[in-house]
């Protein structure tokens, strides 16, 4: 601790089998996300502790009555994914995958359907469009095979078209379908025949109750996974404002190397991959181009996952994530650069315009609702609200800020002590929104509050639906 009031963090426990069950209850209750799951169980060290605290925080914060996923519900979520042979997994479970510890608003847990060694694999995410040429189809096979043959899994979102034509490739050798809705369930989108076999013969993913059929805004939120779990995300074909191009936005914002296939001017499902390439992604021919682009498969740690510091991007504070009470939930520490990495990251970055228009903000900023409004919340007291803050340039892993279980629990800094959410700090934030989405840093000068009057006034303007945190950190109008 750094001398700031507040709760000290717990050590949290190997989960049971009761444990499990409550952390399912703690994702599931009403406006937890991932980030705030998070901080609740490094605040409170089980769910079971946080769960029963959830109410009297919420009273606290002006929401009188609220109730948490009753334990009934949770259970039926446990029993329909053991029906259809998958495992829920959490950030503490050896098999979670290393490379979702390094993205920020990572989900809290999965259900895996499927061959689990593969989340140890090295992957490339090939992405692109549904209704693909035959030559883009051709492409994605080719590049699915090759890198398989070279020791990489495919990680792809069992869509139609490109998606299905990577992950069937890719069979022999070990796919990673990420899906937009649950385990079990269906969708016009998905190729259900694929999708049984990917089962049988790879892994299915979902951080959505089984049998959850998926709306719109569960795409972009299974994007950030798809790109979260690869060393670099491959475009094949992608028009010019598509999911694909979504999803290497976020692939960039995660620090992922991002590659394209290019295609002729004239055809819409190249417009997309040609604009990567002219904006300086890595053009590809082949699966020989990919592995020069991001190292062999057998290569020690995973360089790309490093943190590169850029001249314009401010030095990142402390986190609660850096400190060792806050783990398992915490991200693992990024391997050093080499010489070589650092000097072809910042190539890449000088190299591509974009990444210098990016405003501080992550991916959902930028074109519309991409990010997860429950999933970037910070907790205060536990679920308080989560620190977004400016991070470094696009193409490099933002390490998330946070004021710490100290600086969001309800006591706050001694000179806040007791102070409650008010009218005066909350329309002070509005006010601020209403100019444009901020991150929490920037509302704390621009109310003259302190951390700790601000912290509670965000989670009450949050619970009742007034703002919301999307993907980067960033608060915005609801």
């Amino acid at each position: 601790m750094d001398g700031s009031s507040g709760p000290e963090p717990h050590p949290t426990p190997h989960p049971s089998g009761a444990e499990r069950l409550d952390r399912l209850r703690l994702l599931r209750s009403r406006r937890i996300g991932p980030a705030t799951f998070a901080r609740l169980m490094t605040a409170h060290g089980t769910a079971r502790r946080a769960v029963e605290l959830l109410p009297a925080l919420a009273s606290e914060a002006g929401l009188p009555g609220y109730v948490p996923c009753p334990e009934a519900v949770a259970r039926r979520e446990m029993a329909e994914g053991a029906r259809h042979g998958a495992r829920a997994i959490f950030a503490d479970d050896p098999e979670w995958p290393a490379a979702l510890r390094e993205v920020e608003n990572a989900p809290a847990m999965l259900w895996a359907r499927g061959d689990l060694s593969l989340l140890s694999r090295p992957a490339v995410a090939l992405i692109g469009a549904r209704d693909a040429s035959s030559l883009g189809l051709r492409m994605a096979r080719s590049l699915a095979s090759g890198l398989g043959e070279a020791g990489f899994a495919t990680v792809s979102g069992l869509a139609r078209g490109i998606d299905a034509a990577a992950h069937d490739a890719a069979l022999p050798h070990g796919t990673i379908a990420v899906l937009a809705g649950g385990i079990a369930a269906t969708h016009p989108a998905l190729d259900e025949a694929l999708m049984t076999r990917v089962a049988r013969g790879g892994l299915l993913l979902s951080e959505h109750p089984p049998g959850r059929v998926p709306g719109a805004r569960d795409f972009p939120r299974r994007n950030r996974i798809v790109a979260g779990l690869a060393r670099a995300v491959v475009v094949v074909e992608a028009a010019a404002r598509s999911g694909s191009m979504i999803t290497a936005r976020m692939a960039l914002d995660q620090g992922r190397e991002v590659l394209a296939v290019p295609g002729h001017p004239l055809d819409p499902r190249a417009a997309g991959c040609n604009m990567l390439i002219r904006d300086g992604a890595t053009l590809v021919r082949g699966p020989q181009d990919v592995s020069q682009a991001v190292g062999r498969a057998d290569e020690a740690g995973l360089p790309l996952w490093a943190a590169v510091p850029s001249p314009e991007a401010p030095a990142p504070k402390a986190t609660q994530a850096s400190r060792p009470e806050a783990a398992p939930f915490a991200a693992a520490p990024a391997p050093a650069p080499s010489a070589k990495e650092a000097e072809s990251s910042e190539r890449k970055r000088t190299a591509m315009p974009w990444r210098g228009r990016r405003r501080n903000a992550g991916p959902a900023a930028a074109d519309g609702p991409r990010g997860d409004p429950g999933g970037a919340r910070r907790a205060a007291s536990p679920p308080a609200a989560e620190a977004g803050g400016t991070g470094p340039a696009r193409g490099h892993v933002r390490t998330p800020r946070s004021g710490g279980a100290e600086a969001a629990s309800p006591d706050g800094d001694a000179e806040c002590a007791g102070i409650r959410p008010g009218s005066t700090v909350a329309q002070a934030i509005l006010a601020r929104l209403a100019d444009a989405p901020a991150d929490e840093d920037q509302l704390i000068r621009a109310s003259g509050a302190c951390p700790g009057e601000v912290a509670p006034a965000l989670l009450a303007l949050e619970l009742d639906g007034r703002i919301e945190r999307r993907a980067g950190g960033r608060i915005h109008l609801s």
